[in-house]
């Protein structure tokens, strides 16, 4: 039976977006931050850790760990890195570890527009017939649709600095939006389809998501089943054949290995977050889902809708955890673009001016920061980091003054070419929210980048531990010490690092301890050199120790 579609989209309405236009904004989210920055605490720092425990030769490659203690979770993202620092070995090694993130990162980006392309192309997707002609076009349609796929989950406020960071989640993501396209890319590419399932659901078992590669099976397994396309029901098959091999691969790689962590947030907390991290899909996802409620079986809703309440229900079960949050925003832009051929005039404007105000607003604050940095005005924001984070001299790059110049020169482009021209494209809504993000990342990975590596990184506690410490140590000794810290004594002190055993069982003739607010106090037989903190921590020290002669 064939339902009233609530999508009315005429044919010029469907230009697409320039391609270059659209694969510089790609590059200007993709690129900024890849380059000339420490690893940050607290997961990309422990995950770049166990990535050199591997490819420096301090641990097996089945078993990585950071001074002794070993990793939790699948080992195929470990693996990737370490592979990344021994194929790239002209490369400081952070970096060469997170080429191959970056990359993953791209591929997410490409694999949502296409899920989305054939998503839009089925029938039951496809926009009201006219009477007299002049309806969009299927392809042009789907094409159009799929833009606005990619804006949205690039405007996305979670995937910003969670996507850019080496942890096993950038690969879960990418295993999710594989998810997507393979039952997306069904009727059309279906060898394509295949490859894809076989790879997704072991990529989600061995990178860390057993139970959300299990679930989204199951849910394609039922979807399949119902479904009215033949070749979806042949496709039963290559699912339970994609959920053993999952399995297979998962058991020697630790995928099974996991913990379900909670961190005792409230089912309010867990909305809140869903409020700003899934911004602005969430609320074009919901009108999607509103405006084409008699459509919700149907491919087009049910797959990303699927794919995105998985997620969304593990981080709930995770105590509103963001992490696992960030794996619905594919499947959650994917669904926002339906959103795009019933949106209101009025509510695109109104996204478009706030885009507009906010944005510009936050490029301005962070010129005005640089200004302060570099010429010392205004006085006001220089005091300000100077308090924030002390001992930071400000550094002046060539390169990322220009590449900011040009970002901001682009920005006031877009604005112009928005309001002066496409003002009937079905993507117009998600223009400026989407460049106003790739901006204002840029803006931070150049103007910002110096101050917010020496504020995120911890290279300034290890120069500060190294103030204290002879020039040869033998080792230190670290117990209970966090991983992020542990990772940076190994990796960025290169010094050796026992994290396994008590002070008084270790032979090391050095040792850390955290202190909190309370007094800090040396254990029997060992004697404080020195007591250290980061320079941007107001709270919680370290005692640098020695053991008595």
């Amino acid at each position: 039976m064939n339902l009233p579609t609530p999508a009315v989209v005429a044919e010029r309405s469907t230009h697409p977006i320039p391609r270059w236009a659209l694969l510089l904004l790609c590059a200007a989210y993709v690129l900024p931050g890849l380059f000339g920055r420490d690893p940050w605490r607290n997961a990309d720092l422990t995950a770049f850790g166990f990535i050199a425990s591997i490819a420096q030769g301090h641990a097996s490659w089945l078993q990585p760990a950071i001074a002794g203690i070993p990793a939790e979770g699948g080992l195929l993202p470990y693996w990737i890195g370490a592979l990344g620092i021994k194929l790239l070995p002209f490369l400081e090694p952070s970096l060469a570890a997170r080429i191959p993130f970056g990359l993953m990162l791209a591929a997410v980006l490409a694999l949502a527009w296409y899920s989305c392309l054939h998503l839009a192309r089925t029938e039951a997707a496809q926009p009201v017939a006219f009477a007299f002609g002049g309806e969009a076009h299927a392809v042009d349609y789907a094409r159009a649709m799929a833009d606005g796929c990619l804006l949205a989950l690039i405007a996305s406020v979670g995937l910003l600095r969670l996507g850019h960071e080496t942890t096993p989640e950038i690969l879960q993501l990418l295993g999710i939006t594989l998810f997507v396209y393979s039952l997306a890319a069904l009727p059309f590419r279906t060898w394509k389809a295949r490859a894809a399932m076989l790879t997704a659901l072991p990529v989600l078992a061995t990178s860390g998501a057993p139970a959300v590669a299990l679930a989204l099976a199951l849910g394609a397994l039922w979807l399949c089943h119902r479904s009215t396309y033949e070749d979806a029901r042949k496709f039963l098959p290559w699912i339970l054949a994609a959920m053993a091999l999952a399995a297979l691969v998962a058991w020697p790689m630790h995928g099974w290995a996991w913990r379900l962590r909670g961190s005792g947030r409230s089912v309010l907390d867990w909305l809140r977050l869903i409020g700003w991290f899934c911004w602005p899909a969430w609320p074009l996802a919901a009108w999607s889902l509103w405006r084409w409620r008699s459509h919700l079986m149907r491919r087009h809703i049910s797959v990303p809708l699927l794919a995105a309440l998985v997620p969304l229900l593990c981080s709930l079960l995770m105590g509103a955890d963001d992490r696992a949050l960030l794996l619905a925003l594919p499947p959650l832009a994917v669904l926002a673009s339906f959103a795009l051929p019933t949106f209101q005039r009025s509510a695109s404007a109104l996204l478009d001016w706030f885009s507009v105000f906010f944005f510009s607003a936050g490029a301005i604050f962070l010129w005005l920061y640089y200004s302060a940095l570099q010429l010392g005005w205004p006085a006001k924001f220089l005091s300000n980091v100077r308090r924030l984070a002390q001992g930071y001299e400000p550094q002046f790059g060539l390169l990322s003054f220009v590449l900011a110049v040009l970002g901001s020169l682009a920005w006031i482009w877009l604005v112009r070419w928005r309001t002066a021209r496409h003002r009937h494209a079905i993507w117009k809504s998600l223009a400026l929210p989407a460049g106003g993000v790739a901006l204002a990342w840029l803006l931070a990975m150049t103007l910002g980048l110096h101050p917010l590596d020496y504020a995120r990184s911890n290279k300034p506690l290890v120069d500060r531990i190294a103030a204290h410490l002879p020039a040869e140590v033998d080792c230190i000794a670290a117990p209970a010490l966090p991983l992020p810290t542990l990772a940076a004594l190994e990796f960025q002190g290169h010094w050796t690092v026992d994290a396994t055993r008590e002070f008084n069982a270790t032979q090391c003739s050095f040792g850390m301890l955290a202190q909190g607010e309370a007094t800090p106090a040396a254990p029997s037989g060992w004697h404080v050199l020195g007591v250290v903190r980061r320079p941007t921590d107001r709270f919680g020290t370290y005692l640098v120790l020695a053991r008595d002669r």
